[in-house]
């Protein structure tokens, strides 16, 4: 039970950072989601938003992260 215990007290600290993050970028005005790649479809009812250019670049993001966290715990 402890191991769980830890696992949920870290994706409780990872979702508050991602959180803190997602605020800090919203009051410095990054594009995030308003990037040339992002494609936005604007139909007469409906609206169909699919933000690839930011996923590209939070997945390139992310994945230095965690390789940098699995370097340092080895």
């Amino acid at each position: 039970m402890t191991d769980l215990g830890k696992l949920l007290v870290v994706l409780g600290a990872v979702v508050i950072v991602a959180g803190l993050v997602l605020m800090l970028a919203g009051r410095a005005h990054l594009p995030l989601g308003k990037l040339p790649g992002d494609i936005v479809y604007r139909g007469k009812n409906t609206t169909f938003y699919f933000p690839l250019a930011t996923s590209i670049i939070l997945s390139i993001v992310l994945s230095v992260i965690l390789y940098l966290i699995g370097r340092v715990k080895h």
